[in-house]
């Protein structure tokens, strides 16, 4: 299986600290954010890793290599000076994908949710993982049925982890599900594509209530690099 780390965003509430280091190279715990998911990937069995950039893109392959010292050939897909957002990065990168399911995660999360667990090949075109809502986003994203379907309206709503596993055909038919001009490349964002899969009833997922951070603000990535320090202390 192959995986996609989305690593593309300018880091702009993380300034000052993303002047010169994108926020999937901020460091918790000893290393870099993204060097967390590489390990977990390697540990599963996924050996080819695409990493999407635009943002201070040179730093990623001066600091990551080619990704033998995970075990990993990693390939980059650089953006340009614009990232796409989450559905535009996607497609960007499919070309380095595959036609196989893979794997996508957010470069900027932290978490022990266990790769393991995820499907090699989800039921519908896309699975996702929800964590319990944290504070800064106490709507939630998607609701999670008895049936592990998920759905856009629900009396509780759970917040989507940016883990899950996706089909190439999500992507299907897309410029008839964004709205607006996306521009050349496509940029636009994911959502209305796993909404329109949840709508047919082709998307799954799972809640994990174990540890998880959205490292979106200087405060949360300090809280998270002291818990992690503490923890291997």
């Amino acid at each position: 299986m192959r995986a996609l780390v989305f690593a593309a965003g300018l880091g702009e509430r993380m300034r000052p600290l993303t002047d010169h280091t994108p926020k999937p190279l901020l460091e918790a715990g000893g290393k870099p954010l993204i060097a967390w998911h590489l390990e977990k990937l390697a540990a599963i069995g996924v050996d080819e890793v695409v990493v999407n950039t635009s943002w201070l893109a040179p730093r990623f392959p001066e600091l990551l290599g080619d990704g033998a010292r995970w075990g990993l050939r990693l390939h980059y897909s650089h953006e340009g000076a614009t990232p796409l957002e989450t559905g535009g990065g996607m497609l960007h990168a499919l070309a380095l994908l595959g036609e196989a399911p893979f794997i996508a995660v957010n470069g900027d999360i932290w978490t022990d949710f266990d790769f393991a667990r995820l499907p090699a090949t989800p039921r519908g075109d896309a699975h996702l993982v929800l964590v319990d809502n944290p504070e800064h986003h106490p709507q939630g994203d998607f609701s999670l049925g008895a049936d592990g379907r998920l759905a856009d309206e629900g009396t509780t709503k759970l917040t989507f982890s940016g883990i899950g596993v996706y089909r190439p055909a999500l992507l299907d038919g897309w410029r008839e599900t964004v709205t607006g001009e996306p521009g050349t490349p496509p940029r636009f964002k994911l959502a209305p594509l796993l909404r329109r899969a949840m709508a047919r009833s082709a998307a799954t997922g799972e809640h994990h209530a174990g540890a998880w951070t959205d490292v979106g603000t200087p405060g949360r990535l300090a809280t998270l690099d002291r818990q992690l320090r503490d923890a291997n202390a």
